[in-house]
């Protein structure tokens, strides 16, 4: 009985277990991290712009709180 068992596992047609294939190799685009999709130029650019905006702003808030007045010109 086991002998019949041994037979039909030695001609089963399990499919052959397959070796991992090896990751491909790096390239230096890939080595390279980008933050929400952007470069790293674009990321500082972004930023800068963020920075210009905020002292606008902050200044623009000043001055319609009357916290610093403009210089008159005459």
């Amino acid at each position: 009985m086991f002998e019949d068992f041994r037979k039909q596992v030695d001609d089963s047609s399990f499919p052959e277990e397959q070796q991992p294939e090896a990751p491909a190799p790096k390239t230096k685009l890939q080595d390279t991290v980008y933050l929400f999709g952007m470069s790293p130029v674009q990321r500082f650019v972004l930023a800068s712009m963020l920075l210009v905006i905020t002292v606008l702003l902050g200044v623009l808030f000043l001055l319609v709180t009357s916290k610093i007045v403009p210089p008159s010109m005459f």
